[in-house]
C-alpha cells in the first residue's frame, strides 16, 4: 500500500525517502556526492509534483525520476568522457610526432654541405643590400637597432629586410625547414 504525504510536510517525505533514492542513486553514478545531489534534486521535485496534483503511484514516480536523472548524469558523463579520450589522442599523436621529429634529428644533416649550399644560392639571389642587412643579423648577431644605425636606415626598414631574406630561404628550405630554423632561430 502506498504511502501518503502530508503536501505540505517535505522533512516527512525527504524521512521516507532519502536513503532509498540515495543508494539507488549511488549504485549507479559511483559518486557519493553526485547521488547525495540527484536524490536531494529529485526528492525536491517530488515534493512540488504531489503539491499540485495527486500520484498513485509515488514509489514509481520517484524511482522513475532518479532513474531519468541518474541516466541525464551518466550520459553526459559518458559524452565528457569521450571528449577527454579524444583530446587525450591527439595530444598523445602529436608528442608522438615530436619524439620520431626527434628521433630523425641528425646533425650531420643540419650542417650538411647541401643545406649550406642552398642557403648560399639563396643569399646570392637577394639584392646586395638585403643580403647585407640578413647576413648582418644572423652571422654577427647584431640588433635591428645596431643594423640600423650602420646602414643608416629606420629599425622598420631592417625587419623589412630580414624578413624579405627570411621568406626566400624559407621557400628554398622547405624541405628542410625543420633544420633550417634551427640554424636561424636559436
Amino acid at each position: 500500500m502506498e504511502r501518503s504525504f502530508n503536501p505540505n510536510s517535505f522533512a516527512e517525505l525527504y524521512a521516507a525517502y532519502y536513503q532509498k533514492c540515495f543508494l539507488f542513486t549511488k549504485s549507479y553514478v559511483h559518486d557519493r556526492f553526485v547521488a547525495e545531489d540527484i536524490a536531494s534534486e529529485v526528492l525536491i521535485k517530488l515534493y512540488e509534483v504531489i503539491r499540485n496534483e495527486e500520484i498513485n503511484n509515488v514509489s514509481a514516480y520517484l524511482l522513475t525520476l532518479l532513474k531519468n536523472r541518474s541516466l541525464d548524469y551518466l550520459k553526459n558523463l559518458a559524452t565528457r568522457k569521450r571528449a577527454y579520450d579524444y583530446l587525450s589522442e591527439l595530444g598523445n599523436e602529436e608528442l608522438n610526432f615530436r619524439i620520431a621529429s626527434l628521433e630523425e634529428c641528425d646533425p650531420n644533416i643540419i650542417f650538411s654541405k647541401e643545406i649550406e649550399r642552398i642557403i648560399e644560392q639563396t643569399l646570392m639571389q637577394l639584392s646586395s643590400q638585403t643580403r647585407e642587412i640578413f647576413m648582418l643579423s644572423r652571422y654577427e648577431n647584431l640588433s635591428n637597432k645596431e643594423i640600423a644605425l650602420q646602414c643608416d636606415m629606420s629599425v622598420k626598414n631592417v625587419e623589412y629586410h630580414i624578413s624579405k631574406a627570411l621568406k626566400s630561404l624559407r621557400l628554398s628550405l622547405s624541405d628542410y625547414l625543420p633544420y633550417a630554423i634551427i640554424l636561424f632561430f636559436f
